[in-house]
C-alpha cells in the first residue's frame, strides 16, 4: 500500500526530510503545511505535493503518516492530533519544552498504538552506529566512560535562543540521547555548569553558550559532555568511549579526506560546516528506517519515550546550572 504523508514545516530541515521522503518506495508526499505559504508552495511544487492547512491534512483519512519539522512550539499539539487520528508520526526533537506536556504526548501515542519516531538522527549516523555495534560486539569490554564534544560553528539568532528553551533543551538534548544510547544505562545524577563566553547578548536572553556536564548512571558509568555555541574551525562532533578492554573514538567528518603534506605542515580540510552537512547520511538513513518500520510493523530505533528521557536530562541539567548543585534523578 502507498503511504501518503503530510509534512509540517518547509524550512531547512523540512526540505531535507522532503528530499529523503521522496526517495522511499511506497511513500508519497501529499501535503506540505507551513505558516509561510511561499515556502510551502515552493517545496510542494518540487515534489508534486499540495499546500494544505494543518486541519485539512490531519483530517484526511488518506494520510497514513505525518512528518513534523515545524517549530518546537507546534510539536506537542501536532503529535496529539496525529495520534488521535491514528497517524504514524515522525517528529523532530524535542517533543516539547515542558516535560509534563511531553509525557502527555507519550501517553497519547501509547494509547493510540501508533509508531512515533523522535528525530535523534545521530543514532543513525553510520560512524556513530558503527561505534555502537562494536561496543555491543564486546570489542572494548564493559563501557565505563563516555566523553562527548559537541560544538556549533556559531550561535543561532537571538530571537531563536529566546524561544529555544535554553541550550540544554535545544542543543545538548542530542548529547543526552547519545549518553543513554552509547552507555546503555539511565542517569541517576546530573551536574551541569554553564557560562556566557561567546556573546553577552546570549546571557541577556537568559541563556548560556558554553557548558560542561557530568552524568553518573545507575551502573556507575560516567559521561562528560562539553559544548560551545562557537567553534571557529567548523562543526565539531566527536566522542570517545572507554571500556574495560580498550577505547573507541568517533571523529569529525570533513568535506574531503585529502591530506596535504609539505615542508612546513601537514593539513587537511576543516570539519563539515554544520549539522545539515555533517548528518546528511544520518537523515537519509533515519527516514528510510521510519518508513521501512511502518511497512514491516517493526520496532523503531528512537521512540517518543527516548524523547521524554532526553528531556528529563535536559531539565535536570538546566536546574543544576541554575541552582549550582548536582541534581539526583
Amino acid at each position: 500500500m502507498m503511504i501518503e504523508v503530510a509534512l509540517f514545516g518547509a524550512g531547512r530541515i523540512g526540505k531535507i526530510h522532503a528530499g529523503n521522503l521522496a526517495l522511499q518506495p511506497g511513500v508519497r508526499l501529499k501535503y506540505v503545511v507551513d505558516v509561510h505559504e511561499p515556502a510551502a508552495r515552493e517545496l510542494a511544487a518540487r515534489y508534486g505535493a499540495s499546500v494544505s492547512s494543518s486541519e485539512a491534512a490531519l483530517t484526511d483519512p488518506a494520510i497514513g503518516a505525518v512528518v513534523i519539522a515545524a517549530s518546537t512550539d507546534t510539536h506537542a499539539d501536532l503529535i496529539l492530533q496525529a495520534a488521535s487520528r491514528r497517524k504514524a508520526i515522525f517528529c523532530e526533537k524535542p517533543v516539547d519544552l515542558d516535560l509534563a506536556r511531553a509525557r502527555r504526548c507519550a501517553a497519547a501515542v501509547k494509547e493510540a498504538g501508533v509508531p512515533c519516531l523522535i528525530g535523534f538522527q545521530r543514532r543513525y549516523d553510520p560512524t556513530f552506529a558503527a561505534v555502537k555495534a562494536r561496543i555491543e560486539a564486546g570489542e572494548i569490554g564493559t563501557p565505563e566512560m563516555l566523553v562527548v564534544t559537541s560544538r556549533d560553528p556559531g550561535a543561532p539568532p537571538l530571537d531563536y535562543i529566546r524561544k529555544s528553551g535554553g541550550i540544554f533543551k535545544d542543543m545538548l538534548i542530542h548529547d543526552f540521547d547519545i549518553c543513554r544510547w552509547i552507555l546503555d544505562d539511565e542517569a541517576v545524577s546530573v551536574h551541569a555548569s554553564a557560562s556566557v563566553l561567546t556573546d553577552p547578548a546570549i546571557g541577556s536572553a537568559g541563556d548560556a553558550d558554553t557548558t560542561a556536564v557530568t552524568i553518573r548512571t545507575a551502573k556507575g558509568r560516567l559521561c562528560q559532555i562539553n559544548t560551545s555555541r562557537r567553534a571557529a574551525y567548523g562543526y565539531d562532533q566527536r566522542f570517545e568511549v572507554l571500556g574495560s578492554l580498550g577505547m573507541l573514538q568517533a571523529g569529525n567528518h570533513r568535506p574531503t579526506e585529502v591530506v596535504y603534506s609539505g615542508t612546513k605542515a601537514v593539513s587537511q580540510d576543516l570539519p563539515e560546516a554544520f549539522f545539515l552537512e555533517r548528518y546528511r547520511a544520518a537523515y537519509a538513513v533515519e527516514m528510510a528506517h521510519f518508513f521501512s518500520a511502518i511497512q514491516a510493523g517493526s520496532a523503531l530505533r528512537t521512540t517518543i519515550e527516548d524523547g521524554v528521557a532526553a528531556l528529563v536530562l535536559a531539565d535536570a541539567a538546566t536546574r543544576s546550572w541554575q541552582e549550582g548543585v548536582p541534581v539526583s534523578l
